[in-house]
């Protein structure tokens, strides 16, 4: 791996956690997201303090696959780094410098527990032993980052001594015990963004998993735990979130495009006209009710998944679930919030995004409709100038 991109994890709301942090510049800078079926880019910049927007984009991967819009790729680095390119003409980008996003799906990301005594000079050594228990491909084959997370007893005590004057105390499963958080990459998968960047011709000494860019730019000053529900194209990604920590991250093998492919199966209609229909009806049974059942069953799988994910947690840590934030573009889709509301009985929101930067006011309907989308390339660019 280059030694350029250095090893660093911080905690806490104010620069939340990082992998292979960079430099942080005061110009200008890009956040870009390469997804599974499309690329969002998003540019801002840093004036007096504030962070500017000034320019954002999106473009659909399909058709580089000689696919339909909306459909998951697998392309080469040529195809995507061309994406790139065209994105970034199109969205009337100025600069070459950005941060660009690791895919979750692309990593694992877990938590284990040590004796309390553990220092961090002692992680070095006892990391790679352990994560040999959850990584099924030789240590030499990946790249391993990680940070200790402090006791829960340090986290609560600032958020509940206001209004106790008490701190939490530590549950019995973790007493005695200390967490570390473990990222672990593969180095194919580095080199083959730093190939895109190299093709792209963008400047970066930076990637940053992508929970961490939606984090950023999603959360406010939020300790309590809240649930991070990414819903993209090919997976959903769960990430339980406490104090700006991820406690508990999840994959669920499905997304936005199965929902499409099994309307247009179930219709016999086009993918094309079933995506179309998935934005325009969604959950709304007044609307079109066989179309909104077809679509249920997906949601219920990924809500079934999720319910699983959350108990197990709240049985650890004897904590509930403050709220869920959902982002990703299959977020958007009609009638997801109120019947994700039920199936949690907690409040549920969309993330936005836009807010963390200034943009002229006649842009902020349409921002809000669409910062879902945009979450994790705003938290990338947002890391450059905080």
């Amino acid at each position: 791996m280059d030694n350029s991109l250095k090893k660093i994890i911080s905690s806490g709301l104010s620069s939340l956690t990082n992998i292979f942090s960079s430099n942080k510049s005061s110009v200008s800078v890009l956040g870009i997201d390469i997804g599974s079926s499309a690329i969002k880019v998003v540019q801002i910049k840093s004036q007096k303090g504030r962070a500017i927007l000034e320019t954002y984009g999106s473009i659909s991967l399909g058709p580089y696959g000689k696919g339909e819009v909306g459909q998951v790729t697998n392309l080469s680095t040529d195809d995507i780094a061309h994406a790139v390119i065209d994105v970034l003409k199109e969205s009337n980008t100025t600069t070459q410098f950005g941060v660009i996003a690791i895919p979750s799906s692309s990593s694992l990301i877990f938590t284990i527990s040590l004796p309390d005594k553990v220092t961090e000079g002692e992680l070095s050594t006892i990391i790679p032993t352990e994560a040999r228990k959850y990584i099924p491909v030789p240590i030499s084959e990946i790249t391993l980052d990680w940070f200790m997370i402090p006791p829960e007893a340090t986290i609560f005590e600032n958020s509940q001594e206001g209004q106790s004057g008490k701190s939490a105390v530590l549950s019995s499963s973790t007493q005695g015990k200390v967490e570390v958080l473990v990222v672990a990459i593969h180095n194919e998968t580095l080199s083959r963004f730093q190939e895109i960047l190299t093709k792209s011709q963008l400047k970066s000494d930076s990637f940053e998993m992508e929970i961490f860019g939606n984090i950023r730019s999603s959360f406010d000053h939020d300790m309590a735990p809240v649930l991070l529900l990414d819903f993209g194209a090919s997976k959903t990604k769960l990430s339980i979130v406490e104090a700006g920590i991820v406690r508990v991250f999840h994959v669920v093998n499905r997304g936005a495009q199965d929902i499409t492919h099994n309307l247009s199966s179930s219709l016999s209609i086009s993918f094309t006209d079933a995506e179309k229909i998935k934005r325009e009806v969604g959950l709304n049974t007044s609307n079109n009710a066989e179309v909104a059942s077809i679509i249920k069953l997906s949601t219920d799988y990924i809500f079934s998944d999720t319910n699983s994910v959350v108990l197990a947690y709240e049985k650890k840590y004897n904590r509930s679930i403050s709220k869920i934030i959902m982002t990703g573009g299959g977020s958007m889709l009609p009638g997801l919030i109120e019947d994700a509301t039920k199936a949690f009985r907690a409040e549920v929101i969309h993330g936005d995004p836009f807010r963390k930067v200034e943009a002229p006011a006649f842009l902020e309907p349409v921002l809000k409709n669409s910062g879902p989308e945009f979450a994790i390339a705003i938290g990338l660019a947002l890391r450059s100038l905080s």
